[in-house]
Protein backbone atom coordinates (compact mmCIF):
# COMPACT_ATOMS: atom_id res chain seq x y z
CA UNK A 1 0.00 0.00 0.00
CA UNK A 2 3.28 2.49 0.76
CA UNK A 3 4.18 1.25 -2.10
CA UNK A 4 0.85 2.74 -4.22
CA UNK A 5 0.82 5.73 -2.24
CA UNK A 6 4.58 6.55 -2.88
CA UNK A 7 3.50 6.55 -7.00
CA UNK A 8 0.63 9.31 -6.35
CA UNK A 9 -2.01 6.40 -6.76
CA UNK A 10 -5.57 5.88 -4.20
CA UNK A 11 -4.02 2.38 -2.49
CA UNK A 12 -8.07 0.95 -3.35
CA UNK A 13 -6.62 1.92 -6.84
CA UNK A 14 -6.23 -1.89 -7.57
CA UNK A 15 -7.59 -2.43 -11.27
CA UNK A 16 -4.68 0.24 -11.96
CA UNK A 17 -2.18 -2.53 -10.28
CA UNK A 18 -3.54 -5.11 -12.61
CA UNK A 19 -3.22 -2.77 -15.67
CA UNK A 20 0.26 -3.60 -15.13
CA UNK A 21 2.33 -6.44 -15.72
CA UNK A 22 5.16 -5.93 -12.92
CA UNK A 23 7.45 -7.49 -10.26
CA UNK A 24 7.76 -6.95 -6.31
CA UNK A 25 11.34 -6.51 -5.46
CA UNK A 26 14.03 -5.16 -3.41
CA UNK A 27 13.55 -1.72 -5.98
CA UNK A 28 9.82 -1.58 -5.31
CA UNK A 29 7.91 -2.24 -8.44
CA UNK A 30 9.59 -2.81 -11.95
CA UNK A 31 6.88 -1.99 -15.00
CA UNK A 32 6.55 -4.04 -17.74
CA UNK A 33 3.33 -2.36 -18.75
CA UNK A 34 1.09 -4.23 -20.92
CA UNK A 35 -2.87 -2.35 -21.91
CA UNK A 36 -5.82 -3.54 -21.73
CA UNK A 37 -6.35 -3.47 -25.62
CA UNK A 38 -2.88 -5.61 -25.72
CA UNK A 39 -4.15 -8.55 -23.05
CA UNK A 40 -7.60 -8.59 -25.69
CA UNK A 41 -5.29 -9.26 -29.33
CA UNK A 42 -3.32 -11.49 -27.56
CA UNK A 43 -6.31 -13.39 -25.84
CA UNK A 44 -7.57 -13.35 -29.53
CA UNK A 45 -4.63 -14.41 -31.31
CA UNK A 46 -4.21 -17.14 -28.93
CA UNK A 47 -7.79 -18.08 -29.03
CA UNK A 48 -7.50 -18.42 -33.00
CA UNK A 49 -4.20 -20.52 -32.75
CA UNK A 50 -5.39 -22.99 -30.13
CA UNK A 51 -8.73 -23.48 -31.44
CA UNK A 52 -7.27 -24.33 -34.87
CA UNK A 53 -4.98 -26.41 -33.60
CA UNK A 54 -8.03 -28.08 -32.12
CA UNK A 55 -9.77 -28.59 -34.96
CA UNK A 56 -6.66 -30.06 -36.54
CA UNK A 57 -7.01 -32.90 -34.20
CA UNK A 58 -10.18 -34.04 -35.84
CA UNK A 59 -11.56 -35.35 -32.51
CA UNK A 60 -15.42 -34.04 -33.12
CA UNK A 61 -16.93 -36.52 -30.99
CA UNK A 62 -14.36 -36.78 -28.57
CA UNK A 63 -13.59 -35.97 -24.82
CA UNK A 64 -11.35 -33.05 -25.87
CA UNK A 65 -14.17 -31.64 -27.54
CA UNK A 66 -16.70 -32.57 -24.96
CA UNK A 67 -14.82 -31.07 -21.95
CA UNK A 68 -13.03 -28.19 -23.89
CA UNK A 69 -14.81 -26.87 -26.85
CA UNK A 70 -18.48 -27.65 -25.71
CA UNK A 71 -17.96 -27.26 -22.19
CA UNK A 72 -15.51 -25.19 -20.80
CA UNK A 73 -15.36 -22.79 -23.43
CA UNK A 74 -19.13 -22.34 -24.34
CA UNK A 75 -19.87 -21.87 -20.58
CA UNK A 76 -17.17 -19.17 -20.35
CA UNK A 77 -17.90 -17.54 -23.34
CA UNK A 78 -21.46 -17.46 -23.31
CA UNK A 79 -21.18 -16.41 -19.55
CA UNK A 80 -19.13 -13.43 -21.17
CA UNK A 81 -21.68 -12.53 -23.76
CA UNK A 82 -24.49 -12.69 -21.46
CA UNK A 83 -22.45 -10.20 -18.97
CA UNK A 84 -21.92 -7.72 -21.54
CA UNK A 85 -25.10 -7.84 -22.72
CA UNK A 86 -26.29 -7.53 -19.01
CA UNK A 87 -24.87 -4.33 -18.73
CA UNK A 88 -26.14 -2.71 -22.17
CA UNK A 89 -29.51 -1.80 -21.30
CA UNK A 90 -29.15 0.21 -18.18
CA UNK A 91 -25.98 1.77 -19.58
CA UNK A 92 -27.74 3.02 -22.98
CA UNK A 93 -30.62 4.16 -21.14
CA UNK A 94 -28.84 6.21 -18.18
CA UNK A 95 -25.96 7.33 -20.43
CA UNK A 96 -28.52 8.40 -22.40
CA UNK A 97 -31.05 10.56 -20.49
CA UNK A 98 -27.74 12.65 -18.94
CA UNK A 99 -26.67 12.90 -22.47
CA UNK A 100 -30.04 14.59 -23.45
CA UNK A 101 -30.11 16.57 -20.32
CA UNK A 102 -26.53 17.91 -20.59
CA UNK A 103 -27.40 19.04 -24.29
CA UNK A 104 -30.46 21.09 -23.20
CA UNK A 105 -31.39 22.32 -26.04
CA UNK A 106 -33.95 20.37 -28.20
CA UNK A 107 -32.13 22.22 -31.60
CA UNK A 108 -28.86 20.68 -30.63
CA UNK A 109 -29.99 17.42 -30.64
CA UNK A 110 -31.51 17.81 -33.61
CA UNK A 111 -28.75 18.89 -35.13
CA UNK A 112 -26.84 16.15 -33.61
CA UNK A 113 -29.44 13.01 -34.21
CA UNK A 114 -29.94 14.36 -38.38
CA UNK A 115 -26.23 14.28 -38.75
CA UNK A 116 -25.59 10.52 -37.15
CA UNK A 117 -28.35 9.44 -39.32
CA UNK A 118 -27.51 11.03 -42.67
CA UNK A 119 -23.80 9.67 -42.16
CA UNK A 120 -25.18 6.07 -41.25
CA UNK A 121 -26.84 5.97 -43.77
CA UNK A 122 -24.43 7.62 -46.64
CA UNK A 123 -21.51 5.18 -45.04
CA UNK A 124 -24.25 2.11 -45.57
CA UNK A 125 -24.73 3.20 -49.27
CA UNK A 126 -21.30 3.62 -49.71
CA UNK A 127 -20.22 0.84 -48.52
CA UNK A 128 -22.45 -1.58 -50.61
CA UNK A 129 -21.47 0.14 -53.49
CA UNK A 130 -17.52 -0.55 -52.87
CA UNK A 131 -19.02 -4.37 -52.38
CA UNK A 132 -20.94 -4.45 -55.50
CA UNK A 133 -17.15 -2.91 -57.40
CA UNK A 134 -15.34 -5.46 -55.42
CA UNK A 135 -17.53 -8.52 -56.45
CA UNK A 136 -17.07 -7.89 -59.63
CA UNK A 137 -13.69 -8.26 -59.87
CA UNK A 138 -13.47 -10.80 -57.70
CA UNK A 139 -16.41 -12.60 -59.73
CA UNK A 140 -16.76 -15.45 -56.57
CA UNK A 141 -19.55 -18.00 -57.30
CA UNK A 142 -18.17 -18.37 -61.35
CA UNK A 143 -17.78 -22.05 -61.25
CA UNK A 144 -19.37 -22.76 -58.23
CA UNK A 145 -20.38 -26.65 -58.22
CA UNK A 146 -23.83 -26.90 -56.84
CA UNK A 147 -24.24 -29.74 -54.66
CA UNK A 148 -27.53 -31.68 -53.84
CA UNK A 149 -30.77 -29.17 -52.66
CA UNK A 150 -29.78 -26.00 -51.32
CA UNK A 151 -32.93 -25.31 -48.86
CA UNK A 152 -32.80 -21.96 -46.98
CA UNK A 153 -36.34 -20.32 -44.91
CA UNK A 154 -36.00 -16.75 -44.93
CA UNK A 155 -38.48 -15.01 -42.02
CA UNK A 156 -40.62 -12.36 -42.73
CA UNK A 157 -38.87 -9.26 -42.87
CA UNK A 158 -41.24 -5.75 -41.05
CA UNK A 159 -42.79 -3.12 -43.41
CA UNK A 160 -42.13 0.16 -43.15
CA UNK A 161 -44.97 1.27 -40.92
CA UNK A 162 -44.12 -1.75 -38.63
CA UNK A 163 -41.11 0.09 -38.24
CA UNK A 164 -41.78 3.28 -37.47
CA UNK A 165 -44.73 2.22 -35.42
CA UNK A 166 -42.55 0.10 -33.36
CA UNK A 167 -40.00 2.59 -32.76
CA UNK A 168 -42.80 4.28 -29.87
CA UNK A 169 -42.61 1.80 -26.83
CA UNK A 170 -46.13 1.06 -25.42
CA UNK A 171 -44.67 -0.71 -22.73
CA UNK A 172 -41.12 0.87 -21.89
CA UNK A 173 -40.63 -1.92 -18.81
CA UNK A 174 -40.49 -4.40 -21.88
CA UNK A 175 -39.01 -2.82 -24.31
CA UNK A 176 -36.12 -2.90 -21.81
CA UNK A 177 -36.31 -6.50 -20.98
CA UNK A 178 -36.59 -7.29 -24.67
CA UNK A 179 -33.56 -5.07 -25.61
CA UNK A 180 -35.33 -3.48 -28.30
CA UNK A 181 -33.00 -0.47 -28.76
CA UNK A 182 -34.56 1.83 -31.03
CA UNK A 183 -37.35 1.61 -27.92
CA UNK A 184 -35.28 2.38 -25.30
CA UNK A 185 -33.39 5.48 -27.06
CA UNK A 186 -37.20 6.92 -27.77
CA UNK A 187 -38.23 6.48 -24.43
CA UNK A 188 -34.50 7.66 -22.95
CA UNK A 189 -34.93 11.06 -25.71
CA UNK A 190 -38.45 11.80 -23.90
CA UNK A 191 -37.63 11.14 -20.28
CA UNK A 192 -34.47 12.93 -21.08
CA UNK A 193 -35.96 16.28 -22.07
CA UNK A 194 -39.18 16.37 -19.21
CA UNK A 195 -36.53 16.10 -17.11
CA UNK A 196 -35.15 19.46 -18.49
CA UNK A 197 -38.58 20.99 -19.05
CA UNK A 198 -39.46 19.88 -14.97
CA UNK A 199 -36.63 22.63 -13.62
CA UNK A 200 -35.92 21.94 -10.27
CA UNK A 201 -37.34 18.56 -9.38
CA UNK A 202 -36.02 17.55 -12.54
CA UNK A 203 -32.49 18.40 -11.07
CA UNK A 204 -33.52 15.79 -8.07
CA UNK A 205 -33.84 13.49 -10.84
CA UNK A 206 -30.81 14.02 -12.61
CA UNK A 207 -28.74 13.96 -9.61
CA UNK A 208 -29.76 10.32 -9.30
CA UNK A 209 -29.53 9.48 -12.94
CA UNK A 210 -25.35 10.86 -12.81
CA UNK A 211 -24.82 8.91 -9.42
CA UNK A 212 -26.68 5.84 -11.34
CA UNK A 213 -24.32 6.04 -14.26
CA UNK A 214 -21.43 6.31 -11.77
CA UNK A 215 -22.25 2.83 -10.68
CA UNK A 216 -23.11 1.26 -13.59
CA UNK A 217 -20.12 2.21 -14.93
CA UNK A 218 -18.16 0.70 -12.19
CA UNK A 219 -20.08 -2.06 -12.86
CA UNK A 220 -18.52 -2.47 -16.85
CA UNK A 221 -15.44 -1.84 -15.46
CA UNK A 222 -15.39 -4.69 -13.75
CA UNK A 223 -16.93 -6.82 -15.92
CA UNK A 224 -14.41 -5.57 -18.79
CA UNK A 225 -11.73 -7.04 -17.04
CA UNK A 226 -12.53 -10.48 -17.86
CA UNK A 227 -12.20 -9.87 -21.29
CA UNK A 228 -9.13 -11.58 -21.97
CA UNK A 229 -10.58 -15.14 -20.82
CA UNK A 230 -13.92 -14.75 -22.55
CA UNK A 231 -12.54 -13.47 -25.72
CA UNK A 232 -10.01 -16.68 -25.79
CA UNK A 233 -13.23 -19.25 -25.11
CA UNK A 234 -14.90 -17.46 -27.71
CA UNK A 235 -12.43 -17.06 -30.34
CA UNK A 236 -10.91 -20.43 -29.46
CA UNK A 237 -14.32 -22.23 -29.67
CA UNK A 238 -15.26 -20.38 -32.84
CA UNK A 239 -12.23 -21.84 -34.75
CA UNK A 240 -12.43 -25.66 -33.30
CA UNK A 241 -15.28 -26.11 -34.85
CA UNK A 242 -14.98 -23.68 -38.29
CA UNK A 243 -11.74 -24.71 -38.89
CA UNK A 244 -9.89 -23.38 -41.75
CA UNK A 245 -10.63 -25.81 -44.39
CA UNK A 246 -14.25 -24.40 -44.60
CA UNK A 247 -13.17 -21.54 -46.55
CA UNK A 248 -11.76 -23.86 -49.50
CA UNK A 249 -14.96 -23.64 -51.56
CA UNK A 250 -15.74 -20.25 -50.87
CA UNK A 251 -11.94 -18.72 -50.70
CA UNK A 252 -13.23 -16.04 -53.82
CA UNK A 253 -16.20 -15.12 -52.08
CA UNK A 254 -14.53 -15.06 -48.73
CA UNK A 255 -11.79 -13.01 -49.81
CA UNK A 256 -13.65 -10.39 -51.98
CA UNK A 257 -16.07 -9.93 -48.69
CA UNK A 258 -12.87 -9.12 -46.58
CA UNK A 259 -11.22 -7.43 -49.17
CA UNK A 260 -14.40 -4.99 -49.18
CA UNK A 261 -14.47 -4.60 -45.72
CA UNK A 262 -10.62 -3.95 -45.53
CA UNK A 263 -10.94 -1.12 -47.87
CA UNK A 264 -14.03 0.46 -46.40
CA UNK A 265 -12.51 0.72 -43.28
CA UNK A 266 -9.39 2.33 -44.64
CA UNK A 267 -10.94 4.70 -46.92
CA UNK A 268 -14.62 5.44 -46.11
CA UNK A 269 -13.68 5.75 -42.23
CA UNK A 270 -10.49 7.37 -43.36
CA UNK A 271 -12.38 10.12 -45.32
CA UNK A 272 -14.53 10.94 -43.16
CA UNK A 273 -12.46 11.85 -39.73
CA UNK A 274 -10.17 13.80 -42.81
CA UNK A 275 -13.17 16.21 -43.34
CA UNK A 276 -13.17 16.42 -39.70
CA UNK A 277 -9.81 17.57 -39.48
CA UNK A 278 -8.76 14.06 -37.58
CA UNK A 279 -6.34 12.22 -37.72
CA UNK A 280 -7.48 8.45 -39.05
CA UNK A 281 -4.07 7.04 -37.55
CA UNK A 282 -5.18 8.31 -34.14
CA UNK A 283 -8.31 6.47 -34.12
CA UNK A 284 -7.81 3.23 -35.60
CA UNK A 285 -4.85 2.41 -32.84
CA UNK A 286 -7.79 3.67 -30.39
CA UNK A 287 -10.19 2.13 -31.60
CA UNK A 288 -8.78 -1.97 -31.19
CA UNK A 289 -10.17 -2.42 -28.22
CA UNK A 290 -13.68 -2.22 -29.24
CA UNK A 291 -12.89 -3.54 -32.75
CA UNK A 292 -11.25 -6.83 -31.19
CA UNK A 293 -14.56 -6.97 -28.49
CA UNK A 294 -16.70 -7.15 -31.96
CA UNK A 295 -14.55 -9.92 -33.84
CA UNK A 296 -15.05 -12.20 -30.83
CA UNK A 297 -18.58 -11.09 -29.56
CA UNK A 298 -19.96 -10.59 -33.11
CA UNK A 299 -22.60 -8.53 -31.51
CA UNK A 300 -22.59 -4.84 -32.04
CA UNK A 301 -24.85 -4.23 -28.89
CA UNK A 302 -22.54 -6.13 -26.81
CA UNK A 303 -19.95 -4.39 -27.38
CA UNK A 304 -21.85 -0.82 -26.64
CA UNK A 305 -20.25 -0.49 -23.16
CA UNK A 306 -16.66 -0.79 -24.50
CA UNK A 307 -17.25 1.33 -27.68
CA UNK A 308 -18.35 4.22 -25.49
CA UNK A 309 -15.97 4.02 -22.98
CA UNK A 310 -13.22 4.26 -26.00
CA UNK A 311 -14.91 7.34 -27.27
CA UNK A 312 -15.29 9.09 -23.95
CA UNK A 313 -11.97 8.26 -22.16
CA UNK A 314 -9.72 7.58 -24.95
CA UNK A 315 -11.18 9.54 -28.08
CA UNK A 316 -12.32 12.74 -26.41
CA UNK A 317 -15.73 12.37 -27.04
CA UNK A 318 -18.38 14.25 -24.78
CA UNK A 319 -21.05 11.92 -23.47
CA UNK A 320 -24.10 13.97 -24.99
CA UNK A 321 -23.07 13.08 -28.48
CA UNK A 322 -21.33 9.53 -27.93
CA UNK A 323 -24.76 8.56 -25.86
CA UNK A 324 -26.51 9.16 -28.76
CA UNK A 325 -24.65 8.22 -31.30
CA UNK A 326 -23.47 4.42 -30.25
CA UNK A 327 -26.26 2.86 -29.32
CA UNK A 328 -27.98 4.02 -32.69
CA UNK A 329 -25.05 3.10 -34.74
CA UNK A 330 -25.23 -0.72 -32.92
CA UNK A 331 -28.87 -0.82 -33.48
CA UNK A 332 -29.09 0.92 -37.74
CA UNK A 333 -25.27 1.28 -38.55
CA UNK A 334 -24.52 -2.13 -40.96
CA UNK A 335 -21.98 -1.41 -43.35
CA UNK A 336 -20.13 -4.44 -42.70
CA UNK A 337 -23.73 -6.41 -43.19
CA UNK A 338 -24.10 -4.19 -46.35
CA UNK A 339 -20.87 -4.88 -48.02
CA UNK A 340 -21.75 -8.67 -47.39
CA UNK A 341 -24.87 -8.45 -49.06
CA UNK A 342 -23.63 -6.86 -52.37
CA UNK A 343 -20.75 -9.34 -52.51
CA UNK A 344 -22.93 -12.36 -51.52
CA UNK A 345 -25.63 -11.06 -54.45
CA UNK A 346 -22.78 -11.31 -56.97
CA UNK A 347 -22.06 -14.99 -55.83
CA UNK A 348 -25.47 -15.56 -56.22
CA UNK A 349 -26.02 -14.40 -59.35
CA UNK A 350 -23.02 -15.97 -60.79
CA UNK A 351 -23.84 -19.13 -59.17
CA UNK A 352 -27.13 -19.80 -60.55
CA UNK A 353 -26.15 -18.12 -63.85
CA UNK A 354 -28.23 -14.82 -63.84
CA UNK A 355 -26.87 -11.57 -65.57
CA UNK A 356 -27.55 -8.48 -63.40
CA UNK A 357 -27.59 -5.21 -64.73
CA UNK A 358 -27.40 -1.37 -63.71
CA UNK A 359 -30.98 -1.47 -62.80
CA UNK A 360 -30.16 -4.56 -60.17
CA UNK A 361 -27.19 -2.81 -59.05
CA UNK A 362 -29.30 0.88 -58.17
CA UNK A 363 -31.56 -1.48 -56.64
CA UNK A 364 -29.02 -3.42 -54.29
CA UNK A 365 -28.12 -0.43 -52.87
CA UNK A 366 -31.19 1.48 -52.23
CA UNK A 367 -33.20 -1.74 -51.00
CA UNK A 368 -30.05 -2.76 -48.50
CA UNK A 369 -29.43 0.95 -47.42
CA UNK A 370 -33.15 1.52 -46.32
CA UNK A 371 -32.90 -2.52 -45.00
CA UNK A 372 -30.63 -1.69 -42.65
CA UNK A 373 -32.66 0.78 -40.45
CA UNK A 374 -35.91 -1.47 -40.93
CA UNK A 375 -34.31 -4.71 -39.97
CA UNK A 376 -31.66 -3.43 -37.25
CA UNK A 377 -33.54 -5.48 -34.45
CA UNK A 378 -34.51 -8.23 -35.80
CA UNK A 379 -32.30 -11.49 -34.88
CA UNK A 380 -30.97 -12.73 -38.08
CA UNK A 381 -30.91 -9.51 -39.26
CA UNK A 382 -28.16 -10.15 -41.91
CA UNK A 383 -29.61 -12.78 -43.34
CA UNK A 384 -32.93 -10.98 -43.36
CA UNK A 385 -31.61 -7.86 -45.06
CA UNK A 386 -29.88 -10.84 -47.86
CA UNK A 387 -33.28 -12.61 -48.70
CA UNK A 388 -35.17 -9.16 -49.04
CA UNK A 389 -32.31 -8.18 -51.45
CA UNK A 390 -32.09 -11.18 -53.24
CA UNK A 391 -36.04 -11.15 -53.95
CA UNK A 392 -35.61 -7.24 -55.35
CA UNK A 393 -33.69 -8.56 -57.98
CA UNK A 394 -35.24 -11.59 -58.86
CA UNK A 395 -32.71 -14.13 -57.30
CA UNK A 396 -33.72 -17.65 -55.19
CA UNK A 397 -33.27 -17.13 -51.91
CA UNK A 398 -32.25 -20.67 -51.39
CA UNK A 399 -28.52 -19.02 -52.53
CA UNK A 400 -27.94 -18.07 -49.16
CA UNK A 401 -27.57 -21.31 -48.10
CA UNK A 402 -24.65 -21.42 -49.90
CA UNK A 403 -22.43 -19.05 -47.74
CA UNK A 404 -24.28 -19.87 -44.29
CA UNK A 405 -21.40 -22.23 -43.37
CA UNK A 406 -18.79 -19.53 -43.30
CA UNK A 407 -21.12 -16.51 -42.28
CA UNK A 408 -19.59 -16.59 -38.50
CA UNK A 409 -16.17 -16.24 -39.38
CA UNK A 410 -16.90 -13.25 -41.82
CA UNK A 411 -19.67 -11.86 -38.93
CA UNK A 412 -16.69 -11.65 -36.98
CA UNK A 413 -15.24 -9.34 -39.18
CA UNK A 414 -18.10 -6.98 -40.35
CA UNK A 415 -19.18 -6.30 -37.13
CA UNK A 416 -15.82 -4.89 -36.14
CA UNK A 417 -16.06 -2.62 -39.36
CA UNK A 418 -19.81 -2.06 -38.20
CA UNK A 419 -18.10 -0.68 -35.01
CA UNK A 420 -15.24 0.96 -36.84
CA UNK A 421 -17.77 3.16 -38.74
CA UNK A 422 -19.97 3.87 -35.18
CA UNK A 423 -16.95 5.45 -33.30
CA UNK A 424 -15.65 7.33 -36.73
CA UNK A 425 -18.92 9.34 -37.07
CA UNK A 426 -19.37 9.34 -33.98
CA UNK A 427 -16.18 11.22 -33.91
CA UNK A 428 -17.50 13.29 -36.50
CA UNK A 429 -20.53 14.36 -35.41
CA UNK A 430 -18.52 15.24 -31.89
CA UNK A 431 -15.75 17.48 -33.78
CA UNK A 432 -18.54 19.44 -35.89
CA UNK A 433 -20.47 19.99 -32.61
CA UNK A 434 -17.47 21.31 -30.33
CA UNK A 435 -17.83 18.29 -28.25
CA UNK A 436 -14.46 16.81 -28.83
CA UNK A 437 -11.61 17.34 -26.96
CA UNK A 438 -8.60 17.48 -29.73
CA UNK A 439 -5.69 16.67 -27.17
CA UNK A 440 -7.04 13.58 -25.51
CA UNK A 441 -8.09 12.95 -29.55
CA UNK A 442 -4.25 13.30 -30.28
CA UNK A 443 -2.68 11.93 -27.15
CA UNK A 444 -1.75 8.42 -27.51
CA UNK A 445 -1.28 7.96 -23.47
CA UNK A 446 -4.97 9.79 -22.97
CA UNK A 447 -6.71 6.83 -21.26
CA UNK A 448 -8.87 7.07 -18.13
CA UNK A 449 -7.96 4.82 -15.26
CA UNK A 450 -11.66 4.43 -14.54
CA UNK A 451 -14.17 4.20 -16.87
CA UNK A 452 -16.89 6.04 -15.07
CA UNK A 453 -16.05 9.48 -15.93
CA UNK A 454 -18.18 11.24 -17.84
CA UNK A 455 -16.70 14.26 -20.07
CA UNK A 456 -13.10 15.02 -21.93
CA UNK A 457 -12.26 17.35 -19.29
CA UNK A 458 -12.31 14.35 -16.80
CA UNK A 459 -10.21 11.91 -18.80
CA UNK A 460 -7.51 14.27 -18.40
CA UNK A 461 -7.59 14.10 -14.39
Amino acid sequence: MNVLTSLGRDPSDLPWLLDSACVLGQEGIVFGPMSFTQRVVIAMGAGIVFGVLLNLLGDPDGMINAFLVDGVFYIVGQIFIAALKMMVVPLVLVSLVCGVTSLGDLRALGRVGGKTLLLYLMTTAIAIMLALGIANLFSPGEGFELSGEVVFEAAEPPSFSEVLIGMVPDNPVAAMADAQMLQIIVFALLLGFSITLAGKRGRHVLNFFNDLNEVIMKMVFLVIRTAPVGVFALISRTFANQGIDILGPLAGYFLAVTAALLLHLALTYTALLKVAGLRPIAFLLKMRAPMSFAFSTSSSSATIPVTLNTLKARLGVDNSVAAFTVPLGATINMDGTAIMQGVATVFVANVYGFDLVFADYLTVILTATLASIGTAAVPSAGLIMLAMVLGQVGLPVEGIALIIGIDRLLDMLRTSVNIAGDGAVTCFVARTEGALDLEVFNDPSAVLNSPQAESPSEAQR
